[in-house]
Parts: structure tokens; sequence; C-alpha cells
């Protein structure tokens, strides 16, 4: 005979399985493994010989990878089961560059002008490649960089510019009374743009939220700033890694502050100008 308490099912309530909510593994989410109890945001979902993993970066930077197994990990203190995020629709649109501009598909690189763009050292000309190569390659724009601007009068007298031969130049820390300042004041003229932003370093000006981070520490003046940055925020005191771990999180112009945009699109738009 089958019990009226327990149905056409003959487990007993206690020993049933309650079934828990599948929640996609979006990137940002926190949830908390319940194995190890290490906590953390999504960083990534991936697809392995063993099944699908799930990359998690705690509060100090610190990452660990698991295995999406059901019921394995806590959300607000419930079970879940995390599952890979559905994939992301096609866009019905124009493509764009990460520059935001439309994309032109299949087009070649433009020979190079003569014209240049410097900036200051190789984070930030990586940083520019990242979100406007497309359009530089397009306009046929090459990008150097100085390794500071101490010696930016002695180079911008050996680029000799002139009537299509523009150099414009991206300053970090351009302000008012500054070194920085001085010496862009020295070399400014009709076939030479120079233009800064205010942050002390090219890092500053990647968005805190696109890096993970609640916003860029407050170093002492009298500290290697980049060293600073790193042991304030948790990181191992190593600047190639830090850099790419910062790079890695710029996507698209959305990653970047205004300060910043305006300056570089400035700069191209110059390089560009009455040069077809």
């Amino acid at each position: 005979m089958r019990s009226e308490q327990y149905g056409p099912d003959l487990t007993p309530p206690w020993k049933r399985t309650v079934p828990v909510p599948e929640v996609a593994a979006e990137r940002d989410l926190v949830v908390e493994e319940v194995e190890t109890g290490f906590c953390g945001a999504v960083v990534r979902c991936e697809k392995t010989a063993e099944g699908l993993t799930v990359t998690l970066e705690d509060r100090r930077g610190k990452h660990r990878v698991f295995p999406m197994v059901p019921r394995g990990f806590l959300l607000d203190g419930r079970p879940v089961t995390l599952v890979r995020p559905a994939a992301a629709a096609a866009p019905t649109g124009p493509a764009r560059t990460a520059s935001g501009s439309l994309a032109v598909p299949g087009a070649r690189a433009r020979v190079a002008r003569e014209s240049r763009i410097y900036v200051e050292g190789r984070h930030d000309a990586e940083l520019v490649e990242r979100v406007w190569g497309d359009d530089l390659r397009i306009e046929g724009v090459v990008v150097e960089y100085l390794e500071g601007i101490d010696d930016l009068p002695a180079i911008v007298a050996a680029f000799a510019p002139g009537e299509g031969r523009r150099l414009g130049v991206l300053v970090d820390h351009l302000l008012p009374g500054t070194k920085e300042h001085r010496i862009a004041a020295q070399v400014t003229g009709s076939a030479v743009l120079v233009v800064g932003h205010p942050f002390i370093d090219i890092w500053q000006a990647v968005k805190p939220a696109s890096v993970g981070i609640p916003g860029w520490p407050d170093v002492p003046y009298e500290e290697e700033w980049k060293q600073g940055i790193c042991r304030r925020l948790g990181w191992p005191v190593d600047t190639p890694a830090a850099w790419k771990r910062i790079l890695a999180s710029v996507n698209s112009y959305k990653d970047l502050e205004p300060a910043l945009l305006g300056k570089v699109e400035e700069l191209i738009d110059f390089v560009t100008g009455g040069q077809e």
C-alpha cells in the first residue's frame, strides 16, 4: 500500500532533494563556494576537459577556479547551481570599433603618414592601441612612446614638424605650474599639439569599476606610485603583472575616463587634419 502522506513518491519528505535555483554565472556576480568557503566575484566561465569551471576573484585579488557542480555555491547565503551564461545576441546595428566609431569591415591599413602621435610610455601606447588601434590603422597614424618628456624639445626639433608633418603629444599629469606644463609650452606650435590628462599615470585613466576596485588609492609623494598602488590594493608588487591585469579590463572606450578620451580624439583629429 502507498501512504497518502507520501503520495506516489515513496521517498520520505526529509530525504527528498530540494531543488535549488540555477543562476547564470555572469561576470561580477559574488558567490561563496560551499566546500571551501571561498567568496569572490565571477571573473570568467570556461569549458575544460573536466567540465565547466568558474573563476572567482576575492577582495584581495586572489583567483581560484571551481567546478560548476549542482548546489556548489551560495548566493546571499542560499544554495544555487551556477550555469553558463547565455551567449550574447549578435548585434543588429552596425559594428563599432573599441573607440566607438563605425567599423569598416575588410579595410586595409593605410600607408603610414609622416605625422605621428607620441605618448609618454609603453603603457600609454598599449592603452591607445587597445582602444583606438583600428582607427589609427585606417588613418595611417603611428603611435610612438618617449619614456618621459624631459627630452621632448630635442625630439620635436629632430622630428622637424611642418606642413604635412604634424606631431601630437599626449602627456601625463599636464597641469599648470608643473614641469610637464613648462616643457609643453616650449614646443607647442602650428604643427605641434601637446595635450594632457590630469592623472598621475595612465593607469588612473582606466575606470576603477572596470578594474574591479572601489577607486585608485592615494599614494604619498615619496613612495613609488605604481608599487604603492599594488600594495594598497593587495596585489603583488609586480608592475608588469599589475598593468597586464589593468589593460585586460579595458574592452572599449567605456572603460576609460572622459578626461582621456577627449584628448586622444583631439590628437587624432590634429595629426590627420588636412592630410588626405
